[in-house]
């Protein structure tokens, strides 16, 4: 029992790597291929470790890492949920905690990984807070780096659910050019309270990524 228990969550586990991620699609990215919820599992404990590493802000990064990866688990059962699929915050915590405690129900350690996921919903300690800023994080840097490599224009996504959102559709009235100036607008206020995430993002919307990532690469060689 206790080797299929191993094998059945890793199994479920790992077929996020076929769960394409909603932003990608509805933002019409395109290339070659888009964004698994597996990809951004990993993009965003990477993102954790190098925050961690050079701002010192004192936190549990192995906590952290773990509710990173343990509360996207949800997805596989209910899917990757965008705040433009007419379900509340509610309605998804709800639905994401059954699957979550489904998906976990086997194993040993169930309640444990079950409390990081409240525990990353709640938002209440710090190791919480900077789990969802990274998590936030990630997918604002990875639309700059489409916007910059050319994969994502506004002119393409005009009959995505996206831009039925009055908040979007001022944006652009106001005059946002590009998928990146909106991603930009939309969330920069969810950073407001976090000086070092508002400056990475910052940062990150004033560089061209995907000219940096190309030095970064070449430096290697």
């Amino acid at each position: 029992m206790r080797n299929f228990n191993i094998l059945k969550f890793y199994l479920l586990a790992t077929s996020l790597k076929n769960k394409i991620r909603q932003g990608s699609i509805y933002w019409n990215v395109e290339g070659p291929r888009r964004e698994s919820v597996a990809e951004h599992i990993y993009d965003t404990c990477m993102l954790a470790i190098s925050i961690d590493s050079e701002l010192n802000l004192d936190i549990n990064l192995q906590k952290v890492l773990e509710m990173l990866i343990i509360h996207e688990l949800e997805e596989i059962v209910i899917g990757d949920i965008t705040p433009f699929d007419n379900i509340t915050p509610i309605q998804k915590q709800e639905l994401g905690k059954k699957a979550v405690y489904d998906i976990l129900s086997d194993l040993y350690k169930k309640d444990e990984y079950i409390s990081l996921t409240d525990e990353f919903n709640k938002k209440e300690t710090i190791e919480s807070i900077f789990a969802n800023l990274c998590d936030k994080l990630d997918f604002d840097i990875q639309m700059k780096l489409y916007t910059d490599k050319g994969l994502i224009k506004l002119d393409s996504n005009f009959n995505s659910p996206v831009f039925k959102n009055k908040e979007i559709q001022d944006m652009i009235k106001n005059g946002a050019k590009t998928p990146a100036d909106i991603f930009y607008q939309y969330d920069v206020s969810k950073y407001i309270d976090y000086p070092a995430f508002k400056e990475l993002l910052d940062y990150a919307y004033n560089t061209d990524l995907s000219e940096l990532l190309k030095n970064a690469l070449n430096n290697l060689k």
